[in-house]
């Protein structure tokens, strides 16, 4: 199914980028959309990586023996079937982006940023315009690599209402970049039954480094219930079809959060029954920075980031390939909602002309919280909270 592809995804990413045990936060629907527009480019082995990870069609470890078939001239090309399996995928994505409420705001902005110095193939500007919110481009990597990084920049702020003011830092693009594909997502919106404001105070949480109080909000209502395999689960309601759902562990959130996959997961979300709660949730502002790029390689995604990539579904220009994949994730939840915003570049490279080397529930206690659609169970937001 492709809602358990892309949970899977969320978990696997998590787990890969999120390692420590301190806060983490980040938007699996926003680096499945940018990584899902490489993989429309990628072809081969660079392709096969990016759809096992994405599809599930394997356990990601990057070999892509289990997509790949030869073609008589010694190179792999993607089969049929792995790409088909990530279709139903890209579905979810898409139709995430669509919200049955005025009321509530999404925003979804998926761009490809291109040099003038390569040919951009029409076939991936059609797979570009499959996706909401696309549009195509030009900036000036080359001549002048701070501009360039200021329009994209600029571009996202806009998007994401100013939650992410600056997704590339300094440095981060050249004279050598080339592309960068660019997803960024806002999204706003109020609880169905909000917390009174007046019943938030403080109270303790028990975190690693020992208890501290932080404010808390209280609400008692009739919610998505459950307590089942080690775990009690809330679902919250919220304006437009979105849900935020409390993952509270019945012990510490480490060994429960590691025994966690994709259908334990789902069964857990889709589980919950209504019932009357009485909830004391943290206030949330979280704010976190994720350089996924070995992230993606532990997970098997490497071709993508080798000189004999091949991308040459978005350009015949080589050599070309990924240089890094910045993400950025803000969420916050209040009494009255929550309010979230992700962004992930995807920025590729080729080689300078001189060669150089490239450089009751009482939520007391860590917890996971994840932001999804909730009639595609498209995953908005995964995070895990440690220090409120």
């Amino acid at each position: 199914m492709a809602v358990d592809s892309h949970l899977r995804f969320t978990l696997a990413l998590h787990r890969a980028a999120a390692a420590g045990g301190v806060d983490a936060c980040f938007s699996p629907y926003s680096a499945a959309s940018a990584l899902g527009l490489v993989s429309r480019a990628a072809r081969g082995r660079t392709a096969d990586e990016l759809l096992a990870l994405l599809a599930g069609t394997s356990e990601g470890t990057g070999t892509g023996e289990g997509t790949a078939t030869g073609n008589g001239t010694g190179e792999a090309t993607t089969t049929t079937t792995a790409a088909a399996d990530l279709e139903p995928h890209a579905r979810v994505l898409r139709e995430a982006a669509i919200l049955n409420d005025e009321a509530a705001i999404l925003a979804v902005a998926n761009t490809l940023w291109a040099s003038d110095l390569i040919t951009v193939e029409d076939s991936f500007r059609t797979e570009l315009e499959a996706w909401p919110g696309s549009k195509t481009e030009t900036a000036p990597f080359s001549p002048d690599p701070e501009a360039a990084r200021e329009l994209i920049n600029t571009d996202v702020r806009r998007t994401t209402r100013g939650l992410i003011p600056e997704l590339l830092p300094p440095g981060s693009l050249d004279t050598d970049t080339r592309a960068s594909i660019v997803n960024a997502l806002y999204l706003k919106t109020a609880w169905r039954f909000p917390f009174p404001e007046g019943a938030t105070a403080p109270a303790a949480f028990h975190g690693p480094g020992g208890s501290r109080d932080v404010p808390t909000m209280h609400l008692q209502e009739t919610v998505g219930y459950q307590q089942a395999d080690g775990w009690q689960v809330v679902t919250l309601n919220a304006v437009g079809g979105v849900q935020a759902v409390v993952l509270l562990p019945d012990g510490d959130l480490e060994p429960a959060e590691a025994a966690l996959d994709e259908h334990r997961l789902a069964a857990l979300i889709e589980g919950t029954r209504r019932q009357k709660v009485r909830l004391a949730l943290p206030k949330i502002s979280l704010d976190v920075r994720t350089d996924l790029d070995s992230a993606l390689k532990s997970l098997g995604v490497r071709e993508m980031f080798q000189p004999d990539a091949d991308l040459t579904g978005l350009t015949a220009t080589k050599p070309f390939w990924v240089d890094s994949v910045l993400h950025q994730a803000v969420l916050r939840v209040d009494e009255q909602g929550l309010e979230g915003a992700a962004a992930t570049a995807i920025t590729m490279r080729t080689l300078s002309l001189d060669m150089s080397e490239p450089v009751d529930v009482q939520v007391d206690r860590p917890f996971l919280l994840l932001v999804r659609h909730a009639g595609t169970g498209a995953v908005y937001f995964f995070a895990r909270v440690v220090r409120p």
